[in-house]
């Protein structure tokens, strides 16, 4: 029971500091936990915000491209396959291209709808500058999704 007071506690802290309504309830049995009601989205895989508090980003320039995938396989990528182009591990959400800047924030919004990916990796040469490379997983799933033709919009950072 101690351990639920202190958990209930430590729930009524953070969440009124969070700007959310508390998730505690008194009822018949005591103390107990109410389910949240907002939607969070993690940001960075480290951190949790409530999805309401961010604003829409705002749409520097859209242009059609050329969409395709990569995944680290050794084939694919040069003697680091895991390591990006601007120096970080591969992760869900980096994109590679030739023209825009590391950092640059961009979506494929007939594709991932408002998911954001990062520019962090860099092409082959040849590839130019409307090119867009997804990192996947797995080559199969690099692989099934294929070569698309799409609006991307550059997001200001």
């Amino acid at each position: 029971m101690e351990k639920a007071i202190g958990l209930a506690l430590f729930l009524a802290i953070t969440s009124g500091t969070a700007g959310i309504s508390p998730l505690i309830g008194v009822g018949a049995q005591g103390l107990e936990l109410k389910s949240p009601s907002l939607e969070f989205l993690a940001i960075g895989g480290n951190s949790l915000l409530p999805s309401s508090i961010l604003p829409e980003p705002k749409i520097i320039k859209t242009v059609k491209v050329v969409v395709t995938a990569y995944s680290s396989s050794v084939f694919e990528t040069d003697d680091t396959p895991t390591i990006t182009a601007s120096n970080t591990e591969v992760r869900d959400g980096i994109i590679a291209n030739n023209l825009l800047p590391f950092g640059t924030k961009v979506r494929l919004p007939e594709l991932y709808g408002d998911k954001i990916f990062v520019v962090e990796d860099r092409m082959n040469r040849r590839k130019g500058s409307y090119h867009f490379d997804i990192w996947f997983p797995s080559y199969r799933e690099a692989k099934n999704f294929g070569a698309q033709n799409t609006y991307l919009e550059v997001l200001a950072n």
